[in-house]
């Protein structure tokens, strides 16, 4: 259970956890790393322009990305989000986070959020706008648990759900 648990910078070293990882959320039908498998190195360089905010695509912000490692394995991904744009502000939020499949309901959630706002915090945002679906209970509970006051609804351009929209204070 999460003993050692530490985020990690994305790098050629945890190359083997990582691509696990990936088809941990590929088995389940998730499909936000899939890149990763076709080539990790390019998925690495995407990540780290996004870092140096250099090549980004059009409505893009800089971001970092960060792997929840526990005990030797990587269980769970953050992206840290250093600017806002109005969608961004809408739906997304500074911090979008994904816990792999087969280790979801376990307190990664709770610690890897807890873990991506003391890196918000040491990049000098004072709040973070957090968002989830009306309908993803872990993912509420996980925001709740970290001081997250939610501050609307919204429906979803994307996927016309609905999406919560919190604020969580970063100088707790």
């Amino acid at each position: 259970m999460m003993r050692d648990m530490r985020l990690e910078q994305p790098s050629p070293r945890w190359r083997s956890a990582f691509l696990e990882m990936v088809r941990d959320f590929e088995a389940a039908g998730e499909h936000r790393y899939a890149p990763a498998l076709q080539d990790f190195d390019a998925y690495l360089s995407k990540v780290e322009a996004g870092r140096r905010a250099t090549d980004l695509p059009v409505g893009w912000v800089p971001a970092a990305e960060f792997w929840l490692e526990d005990t030797g394995r990587l269980v769970a991904c953050a992206r840290l989000r250093l600017a806002l744009t109005p969608e961004l502000l809408e739906e997304g939020g500074h911090i979008g986070y994904d816990v792999r499949p087969s280790m979801r309901r376990r307190g990664y959630g709770t610690a890897l959020l807890r873990l991506a706002l003391v890196e918000a915090q040491t990049l000098a945002l004072e709040r973070v706008r957090v968002t989830c679906d009306d309908d993803n209970v872990g993912s509420i509970n996980v925001i709740e648990r970290n001081g997250g006051v939610l501050d609307g609804r919204v429906t979803s351009k994307r996927t016309g759900k609905t999406v919560r929209q919190y604020w969580i204070d970063c100088q707790r």
